[in-house]
Order: C-alpha cells, then sequence, then structure tokens
C-alpha cells in the first residue's frame, strides 16, 4: 500500500548527520510511496553520518523551493548544528511550518526547528542534550517517546523512529 503516493518530502543532509535518522526515516517513506529529496549543500556530494555512512545530496539546498514539499524531516547527529547557519535551511523551514506543513524533528534536529524560530508554543521533545535550547526558544519540553503538536511531531533518539515514522505518515494522511 502506497498511502504517501502524492506527497513530496524534504529532509536536510550535512556530514555527521545520525546515520539511523536519516535512512530510517527516509526508507520508510519511500517504502509508502512518497519521494523524498535530500538536499546538502551541494548537490550530488557524498556527506558522512557519525557512523560513517554515505549520503548523497539530491539537490542544493540552494536550489529547494519550500512549495514542492508537503513537509520536512529534520534528523539528528551534529549536521543540524551546522545546516541551522544556512539562511536557506532556515527560511524553508519556517516557510513549510507557516503553511502549516509537516514539521519533524528527531534528537538534535530540533536545533533547526529552533534557529528558524518555530518551535516557541509548541510542545516537543528531542535528545537531553537540547532541552534547555528548547525551553529557551519557548518550547514545551518532554521526555517522551513521541511528541505531536499541531504540525510538529518530535522523537527523541533512535529507539523512537518506528514511532515517529508512524506519526509522520499519520500526520500526512489525515
Amino acid at each position: 500500500m502506497e498511502r504517501l503516493k502524492n506527497k513530496h518530502l524534504l529532509m536536510f543532509v550535512e556530514n555527521l548527520y545520525e546515520d539511523l535518522e536519516l535512512w530510517y526515516p527516509r526508507l520508510r517513506m519511500i517504502e509508502e510511496g512518497a519521494q523524498v529529496v535530500v538536499a546538502g549543500p551541494q548537490k550530488g556530494q557524498v556527506y558522512r553520518g557519525k557512523n560513517g555512512y554515505p549520503c548523497k545530496a539530491d539537490a542544493s539546498i540552494a536550489d529547494i523551493d519550500d512549495q514542492d514539499f508537503d513537509g520536512l524531516i529534520l534528523c539528528g547527529g551534529f549536521a543540524p548544528d551546522r545546516l541551522r547557519r544556512d539562511p536557506q535551511v532556515l527560511k524553508l523551514t519556517k516557510n513549510i511550518h507557516q503553511d502549516g506543513k509537516l514539521i519533524a524533528h528527531i534528537c538534535h534536529g530540533g536545533w533547526i526547528a529552533i534557529s528558524a524560530g518555530i518551535v516557541s508554543g509548541y510542545t516537543c521533545t528531542s535528545t537531553p542534550g537540547i532541552k534547555d535550547d528548547l525551553m529557551n526558544a519557548g518550547a514545551r519540553w518532554v521526555d517522551e517517546a513521541l511528541v505531536v503538536d499541531r504540525n510538529m511531531v518530535s522523537s527523541r533518539k533512535p529507539d523512537d523512529l518506528p514511532l515517529f515514522c508512524r506519526a509522520i505518515i499519520d500526520f500526512l494522511t489525515r
């Protein structure tokens, strides 16, 4: 069954991404029929995860139009700390959020949402390492495997990926 057949999802990649948090959702969404674009600083560049797994960027972040996507999935690792310094990453994240589309972040992926200024007033979760960052940005942080608040889906760590992906699919099929 391809429940996400006409859905288009965006993910960002940069070196030191959390391998499972990029690949598990990417493959799970493709399995459901979604078209998933992984954008990096340079199209065609190969980026290495924290555990060395390669990911080739399908597109350049600079060439992405937020209107082409139904949602954004932000994986963790240390890549989000680099990505949140890119004004285009922040603009895309903010625009997708303002359109009421899916924003899903796991682990350190919340750093991008924080820097885009979109977490204030939301309840969410993350790795405890960015708990203070989320709270200082105006979010209500809870230590739960999955939190869904309006258009924001969040989880803490790789162990939460089954719940995280199920919630993404549920959001996109409602």
